[in-house]
């Protein structure tokens, strides 16, 4: 993509601390309209990336356009169309969002009025609530609030929505979407892989300051060596050795009374492991066959493996080996 048009464009992005490359030699691109997500564990460099990109922190070498600014000899101007909303947001105590509001919008020439930003967060009976009385849900949507004041092009959140409750993060996606509608793009770093697949146009898997992987939440699930998988749960107790080595099983997984079996093809398992709980005398209780996901993927690409019958892994009281 052309730099030029797009709404985010790194090149070659390099930070290091001592001999740790938290970000190495990344590149990406976001058009308008589009919500790009980095998925990856702790330390694989996504807030350091987000914060390069917002100038909070001074890369090694590397370039950053924004809307076809140069964001490394131009901070002044990218940072009059960014918002922001990172881990956490820390005000004064005393401070009420409304104060807040007119704080942040005296920083730039055509703020979005104050009373249009608390109608739009739901803080309008919040509004003149000191920070300190403000629930952790009412924090985060003050902070989208702020982030919203210059009427940015891009946003960039990180980790926007950990710890918020069900409803309240349904409330910050349906307003990221909006945001989407109106042709501006967003960043969104996230822990949350089903958070991800729900929003994100593409997404990159970072993994040790690299971009291992990068797509739509589609072609990601396509690309991946991950198998279908027969879910269930018993009466009693499976022996894993055999189910294990029943024809088309590649692999067992037990967590919590719940038995996974990655598979070639369930018609043929489905049958095996009747046949199987019939001459045991178990009784199915749930199967549900699921196709490869997208925490597949990230699991692929990181690391983070469940727990796997066939190698040392701690026993569960669904499963028992012969």
């Amino acid at each position: 993509m052309d730099p030029a048009v797009s709404s985010l464009a790194i090149r070659d992005l390099v930070k290091t601390y001592g001999p740790i490359r938290a970000v190495d030699s990344v590149s990406l691109d976001i058009a308008p309209g589009e919500i790009y997500g980095l998925l990856g564990p702790n330390g694989a460099g996504k807030t350091t990336l987000l914060e390069c990109a917002l100038g909070l922190r001074q890369p090694d070498s590397g370039d950053i356009r924004i809307a076809g600014l140069d964001a490394r000899s131009n901070p002044g101007a990218v940072k009059r169309i960014i918002g922001a909303v990172l881990q956490s947001t820390a005000l004064q105590d005393a401070i009420t969002s409304r104060e807040a509001l007119d704080l942040f919008a005296a920083f730039y020439p055509r703020p979005i009025p104050t009373a249009a930003l608390l109608e739009r967060f739901s803080l309008v009976e919040k509004a003149d609530a000191r920070f300190e009385t403000l629930s952790g849900g009412q924090r985060q949507r003050l902070a989208l609030a702020l982030a919203f004041v210059n009427d940015p092009k891009l946003l960039f959140l990180d980790e926007p929505t950990a710890g918020l409750d069900p409803q309240v993060r349904r409330e910050f996606h349906t307003e990221i979407c909006k945001f989407r509608s109106e042709g501006r793009s967003v960043l969104l770093s996230t822990h949350y892989v089903e958070e991800a697949h729900a929003l994100c146009d593409r997404i990159a898997i970072l993994n040790g300051g690299r971009i291992a992987a990068e797509g739509t939440p589609q072609e990601l699930i396509a690309r991946s060596k991950a198998r279908k998988r027969l879910v269930f749960r018993t009466a009693r107790e499976v022996d894993g050795a055999v189910l294990s080595k029943l024809p088309g099983v590649t692999r067992l997984m037990a967590k919590q009374g719940v038995v996974t079996l990655e598979i070639l093809q369930p018609g043929s398992v489905i049958i095996e492991l009747a046949r199987y709980l019939d001459a045991t005398g178990n009784e199915l209780r749930d199967l549900q066959v699921k196709e490869p996901s997208l925490e597949d993927v990230y699991h692929e690409i990181t690391g983070n493996v469940v727990f796997d019958v066939k190698g040392p892994a701690p026993q569960s009281r669904m499963i028992k080996s012969s």
